[in-house]
């Protein structure tokens, strides 16, 4: 059942990072890409989309951190599973938003 909760953790992770570019974008009254823009991913959505969407990967990701399981700062497979969730979202949305915000890698010709 552990693994259970060490997926939770790295989903969580995973929500609370992808909130951050959300949030942002929406607090500064910025358009940013979401999944209601046209075509979803790639078009903008308004500001206020944008902190809708980024305060719910906010809960979604404290439930999944802070209410599944008991997560300890001490245990180190609950931290790894976080951070590996944090490093993955992450990843993830460098590789997609950068190509609409000029942090793609140059393409080889």
């Amino acid at each position: 059942m552990a693994w259970l909760y060490l997926a939770s953790y790295l989903f969580g992770g995973a929500f609370l990072t992808n909130a951050i570019p959300h949030f942002v974008s929406g607090v500064m009254g910025r358009p940013f890409q979401s999944p209601f823009a046209k075509p979803p991913g790639e078009g903008l959505s308004s500001s206020t989309v944008n902190v809708l969407w980024g305060f719910f990967n906010i809960v979604v990701g404290y439930i999944l951190v802070c209410r599944v399981g008991d997560f300890e700062l001490r245990i180190t497979s609950d931290v790894i599973a976080f951070g590996l969730g944090i490093l993955l979202m992450g990843l993830l949305s460098a590789r997609l938003f950068g190509r609409f915000h000029g942090g793609a890698a140059p393409q080889r010709s």
